[in-house]
């Protein structure tokens, strides 16, 4: 939201593209409150390391289990 409004309002230098940006955190949290949602109460996500680590060590007993597919021979 920032990157398009500095750019659409041709904004220039970092005073007036943090003074944007803070403006567009504060709607945004005012949104979230008006929908009863306050970040500061939800719980926090499992971190996105341990998740890559799982899925590769998932991706790995699969390959692992999986075996290989029959090879055909070429169509003549």
């Amino acid at each position: 939201m920032t990157n398009h409004n500095a750019q659409q309002a041709d904004l220039q230098g970092e005073p007036a593209i943090t003074k944007e940006h803070v403006q567009n955190n504060t709607s945004v949290r005012q949104m979230l409150g008006q929908r009863g949602i306050l970040p500061e109460t939800l719980p926090p996500e499992e971190d996105i390391r341990k998740i890559d680590r799982r899925v590769k060590a998932d991706q790995k007993k699969l390959e692992k289990h999986a075996g290989r597919l029959p090879t055909t021979p070429p169509e003549t």
